[in-house]
């Protein structure tokens, strides 16, 4: 991973725009829709800057002197002068998908949200609400921190009742919680690894390791797959679950 996606907080904050055209109109377009407020004095103190300039001497040096005073830019078409790209974005407010190819090609990044644009469910943004405005009530129903976050997984799981690939309303939030159940149980799962791709891993192989609170693996298996993890699941090796010598890529969760 050679950057780091965040969504940073721009409502009411300077971000200087330098430069004319289609290019600058674009930008302009997306960063006041984040709430920025725009600024063509390149000496503002701001926290972000845009350079949308078409000439290319005209656009290094005003990258140059911006980095000069400490400022996160963005050149536009010039990845290689890039301290931060804009990714292409799926918008489901307050739910936000966004895809990055790190300057590579925008065009992929644009081809990948079309597609995906068509299987997120155009009210994704309902449920998120509901269940920001249902939070106490779900951590009433699941007081223990795990058994919540297992309740949520499966609640969100494809077919669960609450799946996020389909639509729903607050009706159905509300349905949940008034019969919570135990949450999910404990359980361990021996996942057979057909390779050391992480692409090869089956769309369920996927899940489970998005789930699972720890991850027991041989010394084989590589950072890629385990890196499909949650980043707050525990990691042992295998040796300290099993005490016989393990051939190959072995890995075990808990969930």
């Amino acid at each position: 991973m050679n950057q780091l996606p965040i969504f940073v907080n721009l409502r009411e904050r300077k971000v200087i725009l330098l430069g004319q055209g289609e290019m600058a109109d674009a930008k302009k377009r997306l960063y006041e829709r984040a709430g920025a407020v725009l600024t063509d004095d390149e000496n503002a103190d701001a926290s972000l800057a845009v350079v949308a300039i078409e000439n290319d001497a005209e656009a290094k040096a005003a990258v140059a002197r911006l980095k000069k005073r400490g400022l996160l830019v963005n050149a536009v078409d010039r990845s290689s002068l890039c301290d931060y790209t804009t990714p292409a974005i799926i918008d489901r407010d307050p739910v936000l998908l966004a895809i990055g190819t790190g300057g590579a090609s925008a065009g992929l990044a644009k081809a990948l949200r079309q597609r995906l644009e068509q299987l997120i469910p155009a009210n994704l943004g309902v449920l998120a609400q509901a269940l920001r405005k249902a939070r106490d009530q779900i951590k009433q129903a699941w007081p223990d921190g795990a058994d919540r976050r297992k309740a949520i997984d499966t609640a969100l799981d494809p077919a669960g009742v609450l799946d996020v690939m389909t639509e729903h309303s607050e009706i159905d939030v509300d349905d949940w919680l008034s019969n919570p159940g135990s949450g999910r149980f404990s359980e361990v799962i021996d996942l057979e690894l057909s390779s050391d791709d992480p692409d090869d891993l089956t769309l369920r192989q996927a899940r489970w390791l998005a789930q699972a609170d720890q991850l027991f693996a041989s010394a084989d298996v590589p950072a890629a797959i385990l890196d499909r993890a949650r980043a707050d699941a525990e990691r042992f090796e295998l040796s300290l679950w099993d005490e016989q010598p393990v051939e190959g890529l072995a890995l075990r969760i808990r969930m």
